[in-house]
């Protein structure tokens, strides 16, 4: 079975810890049956070179905002632009599957929304979201759900 893909970008460390315990996760999974899918990673970062991406890939983007609201007033994008920048490269969002997000929910209505923004942009479906480095039901729950995808 091929593995699930994923491309990621992760400024506190949140995300890198999150698709760590997932591919750990789906290792042990795999372990016990062959028919589970491992994950495999690639981290997006300022310094990433650009690349046509040659096999279907879920996208994992944290939410790191700069004023507003997240609904009606301007919300500038931070920090999370070199994934998608990536995405957009050449023909990269066709093979995209879908966006998982996270964030903080105290933020409210801003929670995953940069997420819920790239899933708008590149016309595909926003999958699923976590809370900050998530938690092992967060794991499991995201694993299954990539897995079926």
């Amino acid at each position: 079975m091929s593995p699930i893909k994923i491309l990621f970008i992760s400024i506190e460390g949140n995300t890198r810890a999150f698709v760590k315990n997932l591919a750990s996760y789906a290792a042990g999974m795999h372990d016990q049956d062959a028919d589970n899918p491992l994950v495999e990673s690639k981290e997006i970062s300022e310094q990433t070179d650009f690349a046509d991406e040659t096999d279907p890939y879920f996208a994992f983007v944290p939410t790191y905002l700069d004023g507003g609201n997240g609904i009606d007033n301007g919300v500038k994008e931070l920090m999370t632009n070199a994934l998608g920048e990536y995405i957009a490269y050449n023909d990269n969002s066709k093979l995209c599957h879908g966006i998982v997000g996270s964030g903080n929910k105290n933020f409210n209505e801003q929670y995953c929304l940069t997420a819920k923004r790239y899933a708008s942009q590149f016309n595909v479906p926003f999958l699923a979201d976590y809370e900050l480095r998530g938690t092992g039901r967060d794991v499991e729950r995201i694993y299954k759900l990539l897995a079926k995808s």
